[in-house]
C-alpha cells in the first residue's frame, strides 16, 4: 500500500456473469475471487482499486486469476495467472510480420504513440485521444489477432476470479466492471464502446469476501451471498471494516479486520434514462475503533469452585423435593387420622 496508513490483505473469490441482458446466468464473486463473464470480460473485465488518498490501482491482474466458465458454469480453458492485464495475441498471423513495420492507428497517432502494430496498440491510442472504439471489426491488427472472433466467442460465457488485493487502510472501493479502464483527465472511465454496446446482466455471487486473516468464530456476512440481476445493473455494497486483534490462549497475536455491509442496487440503463456504470462495487470504510478478542482458559480454582456450585445446588434441590414429599405425606396422614380422607 502507499500513503494513508498500513496497507491491508483483501481476500476474494468471485464468480459473476456480466452477460447479454436477454441471457440470465447465475454466477459467482469471492475479493478471495472466483468470477463468470462474458469473452469480453475475460480480457476486459476490469478490477480497480480506489481511495481518498488519491492512490488507483487499475486493471489490477498481479495475484489475481481469472477462468473463462460456459454459461453453465464449467471451465472452458486451464486457469492461468494473467501477467497482462489484455489478452495477448496468439495467432500464427504475427509472427511472419516485419518486426520494423509502422502500422495505422487509424487516426490517433500522438508523437508518443506513432504506430500501432497490435490491436492493443490502437485501443490504446484511441484511448489516450479519449475516443470511443466502437467496434474492431475494420481493425486489421485486431482481426489478425483474432480479436474480433474472440469476442464473438465468448459472448456466452462467464468467468470466474480468485485472488487477493492490497489495499490501503483509508476509505475508498474496489470493483469489478466491464471494459478496460483508464484515467483520463483525473477522471475515471471504463471503455464499454469496445465492447460493441452490449448491455450487460451482472448476476454475480460471493463465495467468499474477507479482509485478512481468519480466527475462530469469524463470520464474513458476504460469504456465500448471491445476487440475480433484473436488468442491467450497478451493485453497491458499502462495507465498514472493523480492526481486530485476536490474541490466542498461548500469546499468538492474528492482526485483522471484520466487517459489516449495507446493499444497494440500481438501474443503469441509458434507454431508460438511468446512468451508472454497470458492475459490482466494494466500497470500504474504516472504523476508528478497534476490537480486542483474547482466549482464556480457565483455572483449576474456576473449575473447583464450578464443581462445589453444582453440587451444593443439587444438594439444594434435593433437600427441597425431600421437604416437599415429607410434608405432603404428614398432611394426608393427619387427615387419615381424622377421619377425613375419601
Amino acid at each position: 500500500g502507499g500513503g494513508g496508513g498500513q496497507a491491508a490483505k483483501v481476500l476474494s473469490h468471485l464468480v459473476t456473469f456480466p452477460e447479454p441482458e436477454d441471457e440470465l446466468l447465475s454466477s459467482a464473486l469471492f475479493a478471495h475471487t472466483h468470477t463468470p463473464t462474458t469473452l469480453a470480460l475475460l480480457a476486459d473485465l476490469s478490477i480497480d482499486v480506489m481511495d481518498v488518498s488519491g492512490e488507483q490501482q487499475m486493471d489490477v491482474h498481479h495475484n489475481l486469476f481469472k477462468q473463462r466458465l460456459d454459461k453453465f458454469g464449467n471451465p472452458v480453458e486451464e486457469k492461468t495467472k494473467e501477467e497482462l492485464a489484455r489478452a495477448k495475441p496468439g495467432t500464427n498471423a504475427t509472427l511472419n510480420l516485419d518486426p520494423n513495420r509502422c502500422e495505422s492507428c487509424y487516426g490517433a497517432e500522438t508523437p508518443e504513440l506513432k504506430c500501432c502494430n497490435s490491436c492493443a496498440d490502437v485501443q490504446e491510442a484511441y484511448r489516450k485521444k479519449g475516443w470511443a472504439l466502437s467496434s474492431t471489426k475494420n481493425i486489421e491488427q485486431c482481426d489478425r489477432e483474432g480479436v474480433t472472433d474472440a469476442l464473438e466467442a465468448q459472448k456466452d460465457e462467464g468467468c470466474s476470479m480468485h485472488g487477493y488485493l492490497m489495499v490501503n487502510k483509508v476509505a475508498g472501493n474496489f470493483h469489478f466492471a466491464p471494459g478496460r479502464s483508464f484515467s483520463q483527465h483525473n477522471i475515471h472511465v471504463h471503455d464499454l464502446q469496445s465492447l460493441g454496446g452490449r448491455k450487460f446482466n451482472i448476476t454475480h455471487r460471493f463465495k467468499h469476501l474477507s479482509f485478512g486473516d481468519e480466527y475462530p468464530g469469524l463470520v464474513n456476512p458476504l460469504d456465500n451471498h448471491e445476487e440475480v440481476a433484473d436488468g442491467q445493473s450497478m451493485y453497491q455494497y458499502f462495507v465498514k471494516v472493523v480492526p481486530t486483534r485476536y490474541r490466542k490462549l498461548y500469546g499468538n497475536l492474528v492482526e485483522t479486520n471484520q466487517y459489516s455491509v449495507t446493499r444497494h442496487v440500481r438501474g443503469v440503463d441509458a434507454s431508460k434514462g438511468e446512468h451508472g456504470l454497470p458492475g459490482v462495487f466494494v466500497m470500504i470504510e474504516i472504523s476508528p475503533i478497534v476490537v480486542h478478542l483474547t482466549e482464556q482458559q480457565r483455572s483449576f480454582m474456576h473449575f473447583l469452585t464450578s464443581v462445589c456450585a453444582i453440587i451444593g445446588g443439587i444438594f439444594t434441590v434435593a433437600g427441597m423435593i425431600d421437604g416437599a414429599i415429607y410434608h405432603g405425606e404428614r398432611v394426608l396422614r393427619e387427615k387419615n387420622e381424622l377421619g377425613k380422607l375419601g
